[in-house]
């Protein structure tokens, strides 16, 4: 205070200056807080109260209390007596200034007050939240006018109280207060936050009636109630037909475009009010940017950015916000970057909407980097961040990182928040803590349709079918509405489980719920009966559906490549790129895994093509897809190529070279590209070994097989599983050692399958071991007793050991049992057609031309002294249907 002193001084003597040697006219003089007007020697008191009034008005204009309290203290020290309006001013000022403190002590000592301190103490404390005092001032006041009452429901309103603030507005209705077009745009806006559309149709009418529709800002209001209560046909109607719109119509128009989804409509409408000549406002500019970030519309957006720029919004803090958000959703993260970085001052907004960027864009690292310049920005953090800091660990299946953010949210007001538990949920869920997520879920008070569909991804997510499935009916049970998401989940639970019965009576609900055609849906329901073996029912599925995506057609494509419908997978290809459908990478590597399957070579080389031309060659799945096919074709040098240019080889890569080389017996090869993949540092997995296994079986080298075999579980933690074992059967057999390959099955922690036994009784062929192979037959048809491949081997066995009565009692059991042999199936593709060729196949156009030229090289074979194996083609229980001309001609041999 004593430092204050000489300052008031100063300003009393600046107020009370000793009249002038001349009697016309002072100059101006200037204080820090306001400028004086002009004094003349002729001027009272009265205009010394005019003076303190400008002052409090031009302090609450600027916001600056100090020089307000300077100029209320000189007041006070100068002995002058205010009137109600100078006390008025000052108590405005201070709660423009947020001192709510010193203008009730004002206002307290006020000795005489009018109806305009009552509404200021009103609007002060309905400022600061404090409803229940504003209301009490509200009662106390001896009388009111239509701003009272318009403060009191605009504090409702501003604080969250919707429904309360409509109850005040029919309170002021019923004392027959006239209402003011402010009155109609606080209750329009209170009805578009509750999305009354009901009520908010009723005040239109009251509108209407006292004829207030004209009013540009009521108009306003209207649209924007209409837009958020989701009416879009009334909004257009009712902008259309009003005769004076302001940028302030335009952007809420605008805005409900957005809110109704209809983000093409709203561009078209930001590009009629640039033609009619309206200013753009920020909220404009973050509703378009939006509505760019939907639609995915970066050249738009891009062009949105550079007229803001131009508008000289780009320091404008929520501009900028809106504008790395429209990046960030684009994919385009590092112009999102850049936009954050050249910001002046970054808000809380702005760091969410990057790190929420960067978690969608699976760049968790950088988003939790983010996160903690956010921690310690000391701007603070909410539910948005926390969210988005959850999902970037979710992103990362960073485990330990998620359970900090956890503990920062439950020492903060956020623990309780939906969304952030929600997120904690899919945390936990994708980091396979389903302990912890289920946990949580238990604890949450307040559970969504998020929070539902949250837990159930969880379990989906961790092949946790049953219980998915359980926890979708204790959904239902809590009548909670499911919604795509959910039947999402569902559905990948019941193909997990090939559960056809369960996800048919999914099915019917969806079509009940109306959701039927939706492409998501449509899409989960196409992968489901794919899966579960119902590829028709897929098929009508997929072409009932309204829109098909290309995640539907990726669905019905691979569900035909999975059921071994290659040729059905590739017409649907065909018929995607017709429709226009630009395919993706996991298109393209199933098309590919299907030319693999029927070697068409063709049409693999044409969508490699694609693949380098769309420049996809580098993603890993594809590079390892074009590897197998090219194998798969015969083509090992090109597969070898492929393999080499890879700029991204991970073990799936090394596995389909390595396989490609075991497959085509080249098993030092494969073995050499196996120690290149260790020297790499890529760890092996159990697909890896059967490759290694099946090259070592080709090549003989039963010691080093055994010696994978044995680090599997020693250098690399990997249990043999049975196709290993199945391996190491036909490395044992091969060699001649079919006791050992016997004891290994018997000593296995696992039942023999049906290729196991049929590998043993393989081998036992080549050694003419009848005593094993007749203990592999008993297994293999106790397992299927009417797999005709055991009769055959068993009967060619007995033949080779001269055992013909054995073979004649192979045959009368085959043929009382009514089986037969599978034939043999071979394909050629020449000129884009696939030539298929079965034993016996007469069914072929060219099926004359095919059997000249097969005995022609019959003929070719017997000049170049080709013995061939009688007892086979003999006691093949298959050959008696062979076609006749064949048959004398290899009897002729």
């Amino acid at each position: 205070m004593a430092a204050l002193i000489p300052q008031l001084y100063f300003k009393k003597r600046l107020f009370f200056l000793p009249k002038p040697p001349f009697n016309n006219v002072l100059p101006n003089w200037r204080i820090p807080f306001c400028t004086i007007s002009t004094v003349t020697p002729n001027q009272t008191l009265s205009y010394r109260r005019k003076t303190f009034s400008h002052i409090f008005q031009e302090c609450s204009r600027q916001i600056a209390l100090h020089p307000g309290r300077q100029a209320h203290a000189l007041m006070v020290v100068s002995g002058f007596t205010p009137t109600v309006f100078v006390t008025n001013c000052l108590i405005q000022m201070y709660i423009k200034c947020s001192n709510l403190e010193n203008a009730n002590k004002v206002f307290d000592q006020m000795p005489q007050r009018d109806i305009v301190s009552w509404n200021a103490m009103v609007f002060g404390y309905t400022s600061c939240g404090n409803m229940m005092v504003a209301q009490s001032m509200f009662d106390l006041m001896p009388e009111r006018d239509v701003i009272s009452w318009n403060s009191l429901i605009s504090g409702y309103l501003q604080n969250g109280y919707y429904r309360k603030s409509v109850d005040v507005f029919l309170d002021m209705g019923r004392v027959g207060v006239v209402l003011d077009r402010t009155t109609f745009a606080v209750i329009l806006k209170a009805c578009s936050s509750l999305e009354d559309y009901e009520l908010g149709i009723q005040i239109h009418g009251l509108v209407v009636r006292m004829g207030v529709d004209y009013d540009v800002v009521t108009g306003s209001a209207i649209v924007d109630m209409y837009g958020k209560c989701k009416k879009f046909d009334e909004l257009l109607r009712f902008f259309n037909d009003m005769p004076e719109k302001n940028w302030v119509s335009w952007s809420a128009v605008i805005a409900g475009c957005i809110q109704n989804a209809e983000f093409v409509g709203g561009l078209e409408m930001f590009k009629e009010m640039q033609r009619e000549g309206v200013g753009v406002s920020q909220s404009t500019y973050a509703s378009v940017f939006r509505s760019c970030a939907s639609l995915s519309e970066l050249r738009f957006g891009s062009q949105l950015h550079a007229h803001a720029l131009k508008a000289d919004f780009g320091s404008d803090s929520i501009v900028g916000t809106a504008t790395l958000d429209m990046y960030a959703k684009c994919g385009h993260l590092s112009d999102a970057r850049k936009v954050f970085d050249l910001l002046p001052n970054h808000t809380r907004q702005s760091y969410n909407a990057l790190i929420i960027g960067y978690a969608r864009g699976d760049q968790g690292f950088a988003a939790l980097q983010l996160f903690r310049l956010l921690l310690r920005s000391g701007l603070g953090f909410d539910e948005i961040s926390l969210s988005g800091g959850l999902n970037a660990c979710a992103v990362i299946k960073g485990h330990v990182e998620g359970m900090q953010v956890y503990g920062l949210a439950t020492k903060s007001c956020f623990w309780s928040n939906v969304c952030v538990a929600n997120a904690i949920l899919d945390m936990y869920g994708k980091c396979r803590a389903l302990a912890e997520a289920h946990r949580i879920f238990d604890e949450m008070e307040i559970r969504d349709a998020v929070s539902w569909n949250a837990i159930i991804a969880a379990y989906e997510q961790n092949e946790n079918d049953e219980q998915t499935l359980s926890l979708f009916v204790w959904m239902l049970r809590a009548r909670k509405e499911p919604d795509e998401f959910t039947y999402g989940s569902v559905l990948k639970a019941c193909a997990g489980q090939q559960a056809l019965n369960c996800g048919m009576e999914i099915h019917q609900r969806i079509i009940k719920s109306g959701m039927g055609l939706d492409a998501f849906v449509g899409s989960a329901l196409v992968d489901m009966y794919c899966k579960c073996a119902k590829v028709e029912e897929a098929e009508k599925i997929h072409d009932r559906m309204e829109e098909q995506t290309l995640v539907s057609w990726n669905a019905i494509i691979s569900g035909f490549s999975l059921n071994e419908q290659s040729e059905n997978s590739q017409k649907f290809f065909s018929r995607m790129l017709e429709m226009g459908v630009m395919p993706d990478n996991f298109t393209y590597a199933t098309v590919l895994d299907t030319c693999a399957n029927l070697a068409s070579v063709g049409l693999g080389k044409q969508i490699h093509a694609q693949v380098m031309k769309q420049e996809l060659q580098s993603d890993a799945f594809i590079s390892s897809t074009l590897v197998d096919m090219y194998s798969k074709c015969g083509i090992m040098l090109d597969s070898r190529l492929t393999f080499e240019k890879a700029p991204k080889r991970d073990f799936v890569t090394w596995n389909a070279m390595i396989c490609g080389y075991a497959q085509h017996g080249l098993g030092e090869e494969a073995l050499e590209i196996f120690e290149d993949m260790q020297l790499k540092g890529v760890k092996p997995n159990h697909a890896t070994f059967v490759a290694v296994l099946r090259a070592c079986a080709h090549i003989g080298l039963v010691q080093k097989g055994l010696h994978y075999f044995d680090s599997m579980l020693s250098e690399y933690e990997l249990p043999p599983q049975l196709e290993h074992y199945s391996c190491m059967i036909d490395i044992l057999g091969r060699s001649g050692r079919i006791s050992d390959a016997l004891k290994l099955i018997q000593n296995m922690p696992f039942e023999a399958d049906d290729v196991i036994w049929r590998n043993l009784l393989s081998t036992c062929k080549i050694h003419g071991n009848v005593e094993v192979a007749e203990q592999a037959a008993s297994s293999l048809l106790q397992l299927d007793p009417q797999d005709s491949s055991a009769y055959v081997l068993l009967s060619n066995i007995y033949a080779d050991a001269g055992m013909w009565g054995e073979v004649s009692k192979m045959r009368k059991v085959m043929r009382y049992s009514g089986l037969k042999k599978e034939p043999g199936c071979s394909w050629i593709e020449v000129k884009s057609e696939v030539h298929m060729f079965l034993v016996g196949d007469k069914a072929h156009p060219r099926c004359r031309e095919i059997y000249e030229n097969l005995y022609l090289l019959m003929d070719e074979m017997k000049w170049a002294g080709y013995v061939p194996d009688i007892d086979f083609v003999l006691h093949d229980e298959e050959a008696e249907d062979e076609p006749q001309e064949l048959l004398s001609r290899m009897h002729n041999l």
